[in-house]
Parts: C-alpha cells; structure tokens; sequence
C-alpha cells in the first residue's frame, strides 16, 4: 500500500509538471510565437489534452482523498 504523504507528493508532483507544461504552450501561443494556424490549433489542443489530464488526476486526488478519510 503506497502512503498518503508519498501519493500526494506524487500527485503534487505530476499537477505542476502539467501545469508547467501548460504555462509553457500558453506563453508560446501568447507571444505570438505560432508560425501558422495549423501551429495555433495543435498548440490550443496540447493545452486542452493537458488540462484534461490535471482535471482527471484532481479527480481521481480527490477520490482517493475521499476513500481514506471515510
């Protein structure tokens, strides 16, 4: 069984990755540094994908929060 203090640095760990990454594509967009549209689009789709996955893994925090304080 993995303890509670290792999953939420875990959890912590991969959020700010995904967030980084997020801010990263975000900054590269607003600074007018797309190419194309085609450049745009795929750009607004990585940040979508990306918060998705920080929604999923918030979720699933949550859950796992929710399963251990009962």
């Amino acid at each position: 069984m993995v303890s509670s203090v290792s999953s939420v640095n875990s959890f912590e760990y991969y959020r700010k990755a995904l967030r980084t990454h997020m801010n990263e594509y975000s900054d590269h967009i607003s600074g007018g540094a797309c190419k194309d549209y085609n450049e745009y689009s795929r750009c607004v789709g990585i940040i979508e994908g990306l918060a998705m996955a920080e929604r999923e893994l918030l979720d699933m925090q949550a859950k796992i929060d929710e399963d251990y304080s009962a």
